[in-house]
């Protein structure tokens, strides 16, 4: 009579770490490419009024009549919501195991190599949570106005960095965002195979160019706006 072998339960463990890991490396990379191309339609803002307020009418129509108005961006969120519980889920339980684990040598040695961005992982996740909700309050649902109330989304944009403190509370979220993107990519490249010892330093560089760019373009246009290049 053959048995199948019924995993042990550290071995269970074990297969649920990867399978966490998994997600937020899934869904990770599916955030980065939607700040990717968050990044591009803002930068709309240097062609002018028509060019951006086309875009963001272009998104609201896109799949039309396949999809009601507005219905390609309400999948989205949905698709966004989701994969934010499933990430935010996964670290929540990663980091839970981490912790039991504090006492082991091994792992004590990994958090003193741990870098700065590694390290301040969960908290630049909470800056860039609490701004996304305050970034759809005041460009999506309009519940927030800042300087007024406008239907066009590019003067909603420029009125918004027009304000001091706006833009310095924009500076942060996007600094926190990157720094978490740069760990982000790393771990997830790592985790979907890129692992060997020869590829290390490649994934590093792409982890720092992909952050570099998400810094540079989401600041372009504040710091134009804010400047009076932009109005």
């Amino acid at each position: 009579m053959v048995t199948t072998p019924v995993p042990t339960k550290p071995r269970r463990a074990s297969y649920t770490t990867v399978a966490l890991k998994w997600a937020m490396a899934i869904t990770g990379i599916l955030f980065v490419l939607f700040v990717l191309a968050h990044m591009y339609g803002n930068l709309k803002a240097f062609s002018g009024q028509e060019a951006f307020d086309g875009y963001a009418h272009s998104l609201r129509e896109l799949l039309y009549p396949y999809l009601p108005h507005g219905g390609f961006l309400w999948i989205q969120r949905v698709v966004l919501v989701v994969a934010l519980v499933v990430h935010a889920g996964s670290a929540f339980a990663l980091w839970s195991r981490a912790k039991k684990a504090r006492g082991h040598r091994y792992v004590q040695h990994k958090r003193l190599v741990q870098t700065y961005s590694a390290r301040t992982m969960r908290w630049g996740g909470v800056i860039v949570l609490a701004f996304v909700v305050f970034h759809i309050l005041q460009f999506t649902t309009m519940t927030i106005e800042v300087g007024g109330s406008f239907d066009s989304p590019y003067e909603r944009l420029v009125v918004a960095f027009q304000h001091w403190y706006v833009y310095v509370a924009y500076l942060i979220a996007i600094v926190a965002l990157t720094m978490h993107v740069r760990h982000g990519v790393w771990s997830s490249l790592q985790t979907l195979g890129a692992s060997d010892r020869t590829r290390q330093r490649a994934i590093n560089v792409a982890a720092y160019l992909v952050a570099a760019a998400l810094l540079v373009g989401f600041m372009l246009p504040p710091t134009a706006i804010l400047l009076g290049f932009v109005n």
